[in-house]
């Protein structure tokens, strides 16, 4: 007679939550590969490519933009500001926000680190046919719509 605690354990590995995670794992490994030279994680990379396209965004609107939480947004800006990346400064006009953007050496790295980012996607994706990407990034797409409000940390494009 089969043990049911092991059906019940390879039930957990084909759940979506098992897999979901498991994916993110190796989409971080592949991203901080690629981005090793820059030390870049995926988060930051995030970060500086929103204020790459959002000058003086406050850290509130900037943690919607990436759907991270005030923690993680803090964290991230603090390791990209020790680094000379981006520069924070109280709001003019709301002294209860900072507001934050890049520095020339955080341009810089934005545009060495494009290329990187899309090797790391490449390489991600690169088990897929195109027709299996489509349907990945369409399926994804649907989850992250129709679940929203069960997120922790809000979502908010700024485009």
């Amino acid at each position: 007679m089969e043990n049911p605690e092991f059906q019940h354990l390879g039930d957990m590995y084909q759940r979506p939550g098992f897999l979901l995670r498991r994916a993110h794992q190796i989409s971080a490994a592949v991203f901080e590969n690629a981005c090793a030279s820059v030390e870049l994680t995926q988060a930051q990379y995030g970060a500086l490519m929103v204020l790459s396209h959002e000058a003086n965004i406050d850290q509130s609107r900037l943690a919607r933009a990436l759907a991270f939480d005030k923690v993680t947004v803090l964290r991230v800006l603090r390791g990209l500001e020790e680094r000379g990346l981006v520069q924070r400064d109280m709001s003019l006009t709301n002294k209860r926000q900072m507001e934050v953007k890049l520095t020339a050496s955080g341009r810089r790295l934005v545009k060495k680190s494009q290329a990187l980012a899309h090797t790391a996607y490449e390489q991600l994706m690169s088990p897929l046919t195109v027709k299996q990407r489509t349907q990945l990034l369409d399926l994804l797409q649907i989850l992250n719509t129709q679940l929203c409000d069960q997120a922790k940390a809000p979502f908010v494009p700024l485009v």
